[in-house]
């Protein structure tokens, strides 16, 4: 048993392996993910999961943080009520502090901060009572241990208690309330598409219903099949279009995860669809309900008692994805104050120097590979602009300007994308936005390497893992194309905000070597 359990990870990990693979040639001949366009059915559908949801790591944190602040808000309170205590404020706060933190780590290992935890209201009230109860007897009684305790100070403890502990259990009355509603409403779910129909989605949806927990809303299922092997009509749900067309709908929907229902005999056809599929930043997940062979807990996920096999997770996602965002807006604001007076000279000198506007704008790909409007300072002459940036600027390049000449090997004609950071249109560090019809030679980056796509999985840069390791500059030979994606998906794979710490910090050093900077 042992000996099949190994077997099986590692064919899980090659799996993997194989799937992240790019230095093969991709099957596109047109240098744009695999992808087809959509019906006009499966567009509507699209349309109507458009938005985004409120993912509930995000809303249990933002819950945690509320009933650490209200609690330590009470304990100050009752404090500034019975203001003749023995207690001096600083002492209060401190306390509060202590049992606030104290409680909601408490709470945390009694397993209240769960989606079904803080559904089950009434059911759960009892634990989450006497946990407070715990808590706040013993850091008190401990405090009555090492000092006096006098009255006014005990009235205090008792109105401190009843007003903590009454808004605890009506806040959680109130959210349990509210993940009931916003689950109804669509406004809180996980949004998934099932990948593969016939009888192995038929069974797994009809699990899936029977969960009381289920927060997973179904979007659509997509098989390449005929009706015969793959009906139009699955428990419910219908056949929006082949997994070609699944790529395009997954960029126009706010879709979380891919469920690939097929079971793990068919490895090969699991492969196909991973190497289309693994582009688009969601979790991808394999039905593991009817398949007896097992791997270790981790690499499950559960929905209920439904398992799922975790193939490929979304990065950055939820509180990392906050967390990369504060340190974008923070760092941009602060690049923006020391780089000014640079910013300042470049636009006058290009002005002066050349006929035309300050800054360029062009086209590349963003996150999910959705198109957006890039800021640079203008380096060529206006007539001679490639705003598509199928023309790559070359070494002696004449439509480049003295001044551009400078500023690109520099690269301070990078420095208006702190704009774009504010805007929310790039991060600070992520693989580098390339031009929408950027090519290596005569061929389309898409077209070069197998995986190019799934940069996009995360939201562009202004400075990336591949600059630093020296792969910036002009793109003349498949190789250079080859080890930029590379480092990208290393980065994206291996993300964290010490690693775009670490980047940022070596940027203005490695910017020394000018060589592909033309």
């Amino acid at each position: 048993m042992n000996k099949a359990e190994n077997s099986d990870q590692f064919d899980l990990e090659t799996l993997r392996k194989q799937v992240s693979d790019v230095n093969q040639r991709s099957d596109d001949a047109n240098g744009k993910p695999p992808q087809e366009p959509l019906n006009e059915y499966a567009r509507q559908i699209a349309e109507q999961f458009s938005d985004g949801t409120r993912t509930p790591a995000i809303m249990i944190g933002q819950f945690r943080l509320l009933e650490f602040l209200s609690q330590f808000g009470i304990g100050l309170l009752s404090y500034l009520i019975w203001v003749d205590t023995d207690e001096t404020f600083l002492v209060r706060a401190m306390t509060a502090a202590f049992i606030s933190a104290l409680l909601v780590l408490a709470l945390q290992t009694a397993d209240t901060y769960s989606i079904p935890a803080l559904r089950a209201r009434l059911r759960l009230l009892p634990k989450v009572f006497l946990t407070f109860t715990l808590v706040f007897g013993s850091t008190i009684a401990m405090i009555a241990i090492v000092s006096h305790v006098s009255a006014p100070q005990l009235h205090s403890y008792l109105a401190w208690f009843g007003l903590a502990a009454v808004f605890l259990v009506g806040s959680r009355l109130l959210l349990g309330y509210g993940i009931r509603n916003w689950a109804r409403n669509g406004i809180m779910e996980r949004r998934a598409v099932l990948v593969g129909g016939g009888q192995p989605a038929k069974d797994f949806i009809r699990l899936l219903e029977q969960q009381p927990d289920n927060d997973i809303r179904i979007c659509g299922i997509f098989d390449d099949r005929g009706e015969k092997r793959s009906p139009t009509m699955v428990a419910g749900y219908p056949k929006l279009g082949t997994i070609a067309e699944l790529v395009e709908f997954g960029r126009l929907t706010r879709i979380d995860m891919l469920i690939i229902a097929l079971p793990l005999s068919a490895e090969a056809r699991i492969l196909q669809l991973l190497k289309k599929l693994w582009v688009l930043p969601v979790d991808i997940r394999l039905a593991a309900h009817a398949n007896r062979l097992r791997f270790r807990p981790r690499a499950y996920s559960h929905v209920g008692s439904v398992p799922m096999l975790d193939i490929f997770n979304k990065p950055i996602r939820d509180w990392d994805s906050v967390a990369k965002n504060c340190f974008d807006i923070f760092f941009a604001i602060v690049a923006l104050a020391l780089l000014w007076p640079i910013m300042l000279a470049t636009a006058v000198a290009i002005k002066a120097t050349s006929k035309g506007p300050v800054f360029f704008m062009q086209k590349r790909h963003g996150f999910n590979n959705e198109v957006i409007n890039v800021f640079k300072f203008r380096s060529m002459y206006t007539d001679m602009s490639d705003p598509t940036g199928k023309a790559a600027v070359t070494k002696g390049d004449p439509r480049v300007t003295q001044v551009g000449r400078f500023i690109r090997k520099t690269s301070i004609d990078e420095l208006p994308q702190l704009f774009n950071v504010l805007r929310g249109d790039l991060s600070l560090v992520g693989p580098r936005p390339h031009a929408v019809l950027a090519q290596a030679r005569d061929r389309a980056f898409g077209d070069v390497v197998e995986g190019y796509f799934a940069r996009h999985r995360v939201k562009p840069g202004v400075t990336g893992w591949a600059q630093i390791n020296g792969w910036r500059g002009e793109v003349d030979n498949d190789d250079k194309i080859k080890f930029r994606t590379a480092y990208d998906l290393y980065y994206i794979e291996n993300w964290s905000l010490w690693f775009d710490l670490k980047i940022l910090f070596l940027t203005p050093f490695r910017l020394l070597n000018t060589e592909n900077a033309y």
